[in-house]
């Protein structure tokens, strides 16, 4: 959802205030993929003789995933170069060595752009006349990082930590790419959710309260956004758990976990954020890492 329609600032959270946090979340987290990117190419230098394809490929298409989304103004430059270190690092700690670049979380990264970009632009001039619609710059750092960086950053932090020894070996091989793979829907079906909701969902429902409100409010659900949503993250989910190698039981776990994550994102839009406590970089974050974290301990917790 964007922060504010071009129709000027509609949100609880003073304005002021939803800027410091979003750039505060921009600059902590960013410095985070910025160290785990340095420490990436670090580990990847002595295997880049080996798995030259693979690692030159690795870099290649994060660049070329940058340079796309900046071409098509769905991001500025610094959220390109933000999604290029994304773009990275999900591709080099989702694979198996030696690995397919199919087989990592490029795939369903690829189906998030595509289904997300695909519904910003679904009633344009609606939302526009509504003051809902994104800047047609695109979406900034503080947008991407909130979005996407949980999915990169828990699974280089897991990947690295079984390399390192600081996680157990029995730790699951696919918990990296499970947890991922849930951020990565569970962002999905949010954008795609309140996109689709805010053009064609009519007067949606609070979550608390149930009653009718104004499309874009903070908490508001629609039964089309959400079942488009559900929609979208499913595919995410079925691409991923094909270019993951992931079982039945795992996919379905992601699924559940996202749409935990989901709803947990409708919660605090009702509470907090219509409180003016949270701006929506930070209820973004927060629900994919909710995400995250439900799929990352099913999977530990339930018999395989």
């Amino acid at each position: 959802m964007s922060i504010d329609g071009e129709m000027g600032w509609r949100k609880a959270i003073p304005q002021d205030k939803d800027v410091r946090q979003s750039r505060a979340l921009a600059l902590t987290v960013g410095a985070l993929l910025i160290a785990l990117s340095i420490q990436t190419i670090a580990i990847l230098y002595p295997l880049a003789a080996r798995f030259p394809v693979f690692v030159f490929g690795a870099f290649g298409i994060s660049v070329f995933f940058a340079l796309t989304v900046f071409g098509l103004k769905a991001a500025t430059a610094p959220a390109a170069a933000s999604g290029a270190m994304i773009c990275l690092l999900l591709i080099i700690w989702t694979s198996t060595y030696p690995g397919s670049l199919l087989h990592t979380a490029l795939l369903p990264l690829i189906l998030l752009f595509v289904l997300t970009f695909c519904t910003t632009r679904m009633g344009r001039q609606r939302k526009t006349n509504a003051g809902l619609a994104e800047h047609r710059t695109g979406r900034n750092a503080a947008q991407i990082i909130a979005n996407l960086s949980v999915s990169a950053a828990s699974s280089s932090l897991m990947g690295i930590g079984i390399l390192r020894g600081w996680l157990p070996h029995t730790t699951p091989i696919h918990l990296a790419g499970t947890v991922a793979l849930a951020a990565l829907a569970e962002a999905t079906a949010d954008t795609v959710s309140s996109e689709v909701g805010q053009a064609f969902g009519g007067h949606p429902l609070l979550l608390t309260t149930l009653q009718r409100v104004e499309p874009g409010t903070d908490g508001a659900i629609s039964l089309r956004g959400t079942v488009a949503g559900i929609a979208g993250g499913a595919v995410v989910i079925w691409a991923g758990a094909w270019a993951l190698r992931l079982g039945v039981q795992t996919a379905s776990i992601t699924l559940l976990a996202a749409c935990a994550g989901l709803f947990f994102d409708s919660l605090l839009g009702a509470t907090v954020e219509r409180r003016g406590w949270l701006g929506n970089d930070l209820v973004n974050f927060t629900s994919t890492l909710f995400a995250a974290v439900i799929a990352g301990g099913l999977l530990i917790a339930l018999p395989q």
